[in-house]
């Protein structure tokens, strides 16, 4: 595979799901399976930098002109899944979510006004003829959403040290069954035990992310380039999982101070994350 480029992998985390090849249509079924004999299938690595190589040119590829054929691909119990890539579709998705987080004039810098407004324009046009389209993967910058963690468990946790020439790797992974029952338990402690607000509200948006999906489905949690900000003493110790699901049965047995404790070891870990983000 030729190199796409070398440019700097970002801090972010992802929330992927494989879905088994029975779940798609054909053509497209016939083409994943094709794909998944494949033996020079591109990693994670190459997606990212392919996502970050449209925005080195002048001016910049703000989204692809094309749709990805790429997928992720796994084998569970005999059973290939695939989760496909969309870059384009995410692209569009992140741009809009872009202007949230970036100052105007950090904006426009990176991404001109008149970059942004035809992306824009070719995403409704887009949209107008794919309403049901939805991502596989979601990507969180700097962080991984405490409502993501609510759909696995510390059991399922793999944490990988790395080398010298291969990265350390932090994920989890857990049927789609098991994630929809832990989201819909989840929702039903905190909307007895905590007031409305942001928690809820992801965990609400996520569930029916989730639900678009085949139930035999394959939900991954992958650190992602996170695992590159965190030291590796840090990443090795770091059960947000299991926090999150001793806070919320802390809450369900109204244990408020045990909720409070699983809640500021959260606190405490991801607020170091976004203190490094404040400081590049």
């Amino acid at each position: 595979m030729p190199k796409v480029s070398s440019v700097v992998v970002p801090y972010a985390a992802y929330l992927r799901v494989y879905e088994p090849l029975g779940a798609f249509p054909e053509p497209e079924r016939g083409h994943w399976a094709r794909y998944a004999r494949r033996s020079d299938r591109p990693s994670y690595q190459d997606e990212l930098r392919r996502s970050l190589a449209g925005l080195l040119p002048v001016p910049p590829i703000a989204v692809p002109v094309h749709e990805s054929s790429d997928a992720f691909v796994l084998e569970v119990d005999g059973v290939v899944c695939v989760c496909p890539w969309r870059t384009r579709l995410r692209g569009w998705q992140a741009l809009q979510e872009l202007a949230e987080e970036l100052p105007p004039p950090v904006l426009d810098a990176v991404l001109p006004p008149v970059v942004r407004r035809q992306a824009a324009q070719d995403y409704e046009r887009w949209l107008a003829r794919n309403p049901d389209a939805r991502p596989w993967i979601r990507t969180a910058t700097w962080q991984v959403p405490l409502n993501w963690f609510v759909l696995v468990s510390d059991e399922e946790r793999r944490y990988d040290k790395g080398t010298a020439e291969v990265p350390p790797v932090l994920r989890y992974r857990t049927p789609m069954v098991q994630a929809r029952r832990r989201v819909a338990r989840a929702l039903r402690t905190l909307k007895d035990t905590v007031e409305e607000g942001p928690l809820i509200d992801g965990l609400v948006d996520v569930g029916r992310w989730l639900e678009e999906f085949h139930p035999r489905s394959l939900v991954e949690l992958d650190y992602g380039g996170l695992v590159h900000v965190l030291p590796a003493g840090e990443l090795e110790g770091d059960h947000s999982a299991a926090d999150v699901a001793a806070g919320i049965e802390a809450l369900r047995r109204g244990d408020g101070a045990a909720a409070g404790e699983a809640y500021g070891r959260l606190v405490d870990r991801w607020r170091a994350v976004r203190d490094r983000r404040s400081a590049n």
